[in-house]
């Protein structure tokens, strides 16, 4: 089994060569570096190759998309280019028997933006189930470690004398128009697009995605416990997703909790009146390069924990 990562010196390239340098069960081919941005070079190693992740800009995934002649060749997209696109299945294999299916069966698979997972496992389930109604006005905030904008943000948090506002935590998609909506959206069947407020702070990994639920505007009334309920049941054989606790971690979470593991723990906390659903979790993790090792596995027939940290 041949895997290529194409991109394979950005961060989430090189976590998944973190993950899979070890393994006896793959033949991980790479390029020279003076080949590794060598079009035909690039061309000729995905079309050779077994599975290639695609770890580029979106453009880039696209372009590469449209070089791969081989139809035998299997695309674990990380890119935010094919995540909502046709004939692209989901990479989000805990959602349910459909979308691991997809996974296990397809071709062309997108792997979920990090915020997106943190926003769409809490609500998915809660659509389904009927709880959130599709038409519910939704927000979200979602804090981030600074790896999760990529080498030059890196630099910038990491610089010796960085700028005074990189010390404190900065919102940002204030247009209401960042990449990861319209999969926040489609996947969860939602009528409206999210009210959502990214926020990135001053350490390294690890990210905490919130939703915020008025009870007494939910059908039939339910409480935190029947929520909390209600999400432990749909993820129950879930091997990476895990539900604490009603109010588990009161009266803080530290959003780098999970940095440096694969799996995602869900956190109901509130009251009668209110309740907040919190993802737990890395971004680099199960908010990248971990679902994409997990899709793959999917995609191989390999226990899906292969190589991950849990």
């Amino acid at each position: 089994m041949k895997i290529y990562i194409d991109g394979s010196a950005g961060t989430t390239g090189l976590q998944i060569y973190d993950r899979l340098k070890a393994r006896r069960d793959i033949e991980l081919m790479t390029l020279p570096e003076e080949l590794r941005k060598d079009r035909e070079a690039r061309r000729e190693a995905l079309n050779s190759c077994d599975i290639a992740f695609l770890c580029l800009p979106d453009d880039a995934a696209r372009e590469a998309v449209s070089m791969i002649e081989n139809p035998a060749v299997r695309v674990i997209d990380a890119s935010t280019a094919h995540r909502t696109a046709e004939g692209w299945a989901y990479g989000f294999p805990e959602l349910d028997d459909a979308h691991r299916a997809a996974i296990e069966r397809g071709r062309r698979i997108a792997n979920p933006g990090c915020h997106a997972t943190g926003f769409i496992v809490s609500v998915y389930p809660l659509v389904k189930l009927g709880i959130v109604p599709a038409d519910y006005p939704l927000t979200c905030f979602s804090l981030t470690g600074y790896s999760g904008g990529g080498k030059k943000m890196i630099a910038d948090y990491e610089a010796p004398e960085k700028p005074a506002g990189l010390n404190a935590p900065r919102v940002y998609g204030l247009t209401q128009a960042h990449k990861h909506l319209p999969e926040m959206r489609a996947v969860c069947g939602l009528a409206h697009v999210p009210v959502f407020s990214p926020i990135v702070d001053d350490y390294y990994k690890g990210m905490a995605t919130t939703v915020a639920l008025h009870l007494d505007l939910l059908p039939g009334h339910p409480t935190a416990k029947s929520i909390r309920e209600a999400l432990d049941d749909w993820y129950q054989y879930r091997r990476l997703i895990n539900v604490a606790p009603l109010n588990w971690g009161t009266p803080m979470i530290d959003a780098n909790a999970f940095a440096g593991r694969d799996d995602l723990m869900l956190i109901v906390s509130g009251g009668d009146e209110r309740v907040t659903v919190t993802a737990l979790f890395d971004n680099l993790g199960k908010g990248a390069s971990g679902a994409a090792v997990q899709n793959m596995n999917i995609l191989i027939g390999a226990d899906e924990l292969t190589g991950l940290n849990v």
